[in-house]
């Protein structure tokens, strides 16, 4: 078991039995990024099998801390190591949200949910929101949830 802190960079991790968690505390941003980086990078050649990110308490990301997510995932998935974030903040789910990129992580809502799925399933990408149209008006002014139908002619 492995444990160590870095009260500069806000990051704490953790590794047992082939899984490592990294906690990140903080700001996601340019100040922090290549710290970080060079964290995440280390903890990928020490070969875990499984690497989660909590980011249960970011308070704010920019382009340089997705960056940094992104580049771990693909290093990840180049080394053969499944990566999970999990638990992300609301500004984090957000962002991720906001620039599609929620669709190329493996996120899990909770620490205890990303450790519990079995290490060789595949990474997913998170499901998308639902979607739900606009009530439609009816032809008798009422309205209705239902699609109208096309003419073809």
């Amino acid at each position: 078991m492995l444990s160590t802190a870095d009260r500069d960079a806000a990051i704490s991790t953790h590794a047992c039995g082939g899984r490592t968690i990294v906690r990140l505390c903080g700001a996601l941003d340019i100040e922090g990024a290549p710290a970080l980086r060079e964290r995440l990078i280390d903890m990928l050649h020490r070969g875990p099998a499984l690497l989660v990110l909590d980011l249960s308490q970011v308070l704010s990301c920019d382009a340089s801390g997705l960056a940094v997510l992104i580049g771990t995932q693909r290093r990840a998935r180049l080394l053969g190591i499944m990566m999970r974030l999990a638990a992300p903040s609301p500004p984090v789910t957000r962002l991720l949200r906001s620039t599609g990129l929620y669709r190329s992580f493996t996120i899990c809502p909770d620490l205890g949910g990303a450790l519990a799925w079995e290490l060789d399933e595949p990474a997913r990408p998170a499901p998308a929101p639902p979607v739900t149209a606009p009530p439609v008006p009816a032809a008798d002014g009422q309205r209705s949830s239902a699609v109208p139908a096309l003419a073809f002619g």
